[in-house]
């Protein structure tokens, strides 16, 4: 265990924690999935509980935790609930009681605003369950159900080509500003600045001005009636928005503004081409 080779060398005992796969379908995105077998993350039972009875004898690992995590942008409790019916039998089995059971995030939300909510009750339950039975610390990484729909991207149309099949709405937006859609496949909603003006039953593809296919936002059968140079809004950005923007194409990062009731402040100014030389 390389590991515990850092600790022996350096004559310290120190604190774990070990990853179990527990090999659940979350149903979502299979880019996003983390936990079915064949996936790179954690160990499976049986490793897991070899690791565990190695850890008993080691004079310089201190197991703490047992980790699990399982996918992101989950909308159903029913992964967790057999997830965590897994770590009552791996926990069973092991004989050891972890002073932390770290059970991961995941929880999405609804992006398209069509999708059902993530049952919280139910999921509260379930957790509580779990307490009961296991007296471990419990950890969670709520992350992307609580910043997801805190944020936006505010972007102007440059250009709208019309074709006979649809109209391609260019943006100063591009996929090195907001990654989900290239990387993932991933939807988000794009609404008008302008919401007053007529529905055009016409297909409408928001594309950013990069030279690659995968450069695109949304693909929608109808649409506002837009103009060249107004504000459109890409939902729900919070969540892997800036994290994984890039400087891509030699594209200066976009500025980032904190709104909060009626206070607005810049937080970081829009970079601009000289910084990248």
């Amino acid at each position: 265990m390389t590991l515990e080779k850092i600790a022996r060398s350096k004559k310290k005992k120190v604190d774990v924690g070990i990853r179990l796969n527990p090999n659940i379908d979350p149903k979502t995105l299979r880019q996003i999935s983390t936990g079915k077998e064949g996936d790179k993350f954690g160990v499976d039972e049986k490793e897991f509980l070899d690791l565990v009875s190695y850890s008993k004898k080691s004079k310089f690992i201190n197991l703490k935790c047992l980790s699990v995590h399982i996918g992101s942008q989950i909308l159903s409790h029913k992964p967790y609930e057999k997830m965590l019916k897994v770590l009552d039998k791996v926990i069973n089995k092991s004989n050891y009681n972890f002073e932390y059971i770290d059970l991961g995030g995941g929880i999405g939300i609804s992006y398209n605003k069509d999708n059902k909510n993530f049952n919280y009750e139910i999921f509260n339950k379930l957790i509580s369950k779990f307490i009961e039975k296991n007296k471990s610390k419990i950890i969670f990484e709520p992350g992307r159900s609580i910043m997801a729909n805190t944020g936006i991207l505010i972007s102007k149309i440059i250009y709208i080509k019309k074709n006979r099949n649809k109209n391609f709405v260019i943006l100063d937006a591009a996929m090195n500003d907001f990654m989900r859609k290239a990387l993932y496949g991933a939807n988000h909603q794009i609404i008008p600045s302008n919401k007053k003006r007529r529905i055009i039953n016409k297909k409408f593809e928001f594309v950013g001005p990069i030279c690659e296919s995968t450069d695109k936002f949304l693909i929608t059968k109808k649409f506002h009636s837009i103009k060249e140079n107004e504000l459109v809004i890409i939902c729900d950005v919070g969540a892997y928005g800036m994290s994984l923007a890039s400087n891509y194409n030699v594209r200066p990062f976009p500025a980032e503004v904190l709104v909060k009731n009626s206070n607005i402040k810049i937080i970081k100014k829009r970079q601009k081409l000289k910084d990248l030389i």
